[in-house]
């Protein structure tokens, strides 16, 4: 294509000299054109949407390195990634937690112990069980943990100020499962609307590239009394987030702008944000969405019928 235009371009020069016209002029036009139209190819090719990975089947996953070993090797730490759990909760197994959240700590680790005693000669389904992090897992899987002091001061909260139950959970806007979870949470709320509560805190994972930019934009719109509308559409966008969307969402909500973007840039909002990713360390947050009940781990699912024997436990020591 390069080729063509500048054979074109040199014949344009010859038949403007025979006619008298100024090459350098045309020249300049020729090889303007030349540049559009190298810029719209480039373009074109950007614009191209990246091929979705299908966990079923893809040998290249996600920071998971299978460098060193032999494909009788690779094949078999493929089939255990495959079939085997992860244990974040996300209902997933190893292989497609990594396609659909590569942030995900514990899949990447298991993935770690899979490949690992799949080098070794070992079985990896029992390379698994012995690991300290699904031993570790097991030894804490009772519902609810001993209870730890978590600062609340100044975190938005939804539900009654007296309620017996105070849910406190720490969230990322970008984290496909604390979307769902937001989801349920409400939903516990509905179903207990003079006796629970939700306290929520910020813990943007750094893998999610938006976000912390969500979350300051999150703490700006709760200068203005808007917080829990701009939760509900942050979540529901948490896919497609960019500065852009994130500023939409703000209109959307009725937000000041000049305000917003001033708040979003403020210090203030910057260390609320730093306090709360703090107190997430300083309890061990280990992914999201971490949910707390009434000061205690919640380790277990937020389905209805699985989560209110815990719920309801709670009212009965609260009377």
């Amino acid at each position: 294509m390069l080729f063509l235009m500048r054979g074109k371009f040199k014949v344009g020069i010859r038949r403007n000299r025979r006619a008298g016209e100024s090459t350098a002029e045309t020249a300049i036009m020729e090889y303007m054109r030349f540049l559009l139209a190298l810029g719209l190819l480039s373009m074109m090719l950007a614009q191209t949407p990246p091929k979705a990975i299908d966990w079923q089947t893809s040998t290249d996953l996600p920071q998971v390195n299978l460098s060193g070993l032999s494909p009788f090797q690779k094949r078999a730490a493929l089939k255990a990634l495959r079939t085997q759990a992860c244990l974040c909760g996300c209902g997933f197994q190893i292989a497609e937690c990594r396609v659909k959240d590569p942030a995900c700590a514990d899949s990447r680790k298991l993935a770690e112990i899979v490949v690992g005693a799949v080098k070794e000669g070992r079985d990896p389904k029992q390379a698994l069980a012995e690991s300290d992090l699904v031993k570790r897992r097991l030894a804490s899987a009772k519902p609810l943990e001993d209870p730890i002091p978590i600062p609340i001061a100044g975190a938005p909260a939804k539900g009654p100020a007296e309620a017996r139950i105070t849910l406190v959970e720490f969230s990322d806007f970008e984290c496909p499962y604390c979307s769902k979870a937001a989801l349920k949470v409400e939903a516990i709320l509905q179903a207990y609307p003079k006796d629970a509560r939700l306290v929520y805190k910020h813990y943007p994972l750094p893998d999610h590239p938006h976000a912390k930019m969500a979350a300051e934009a999150a703490l700006a719109a709760q200068a203005q009394d808007k917080f829990w509308p701009m939760h509900d559409k942050l979540f529901v966008n948490g896919r497609h987030l960019s500065a852009e969307t994130i500023a939409g969402i703000a209109k959307d909500v009725g937000l000041d702008m000049a305000k917003f973007q001033a708040d979003v840039q403020s210090a203030n909002v910057k260390q609320m944000l730093r306090k709360d990713i703090a107190d997430g360390d300083k309890v061990d947050i280990q992914g999201t969405p971490t949910i707390f009940i009434n000061g205690k781990r919640y380790n277990g699912s937020l389905e209805m019928p699985l989560v209110k024997p815990i719920l309801d436990a709670e009212l009965k020591g609260k009377k």
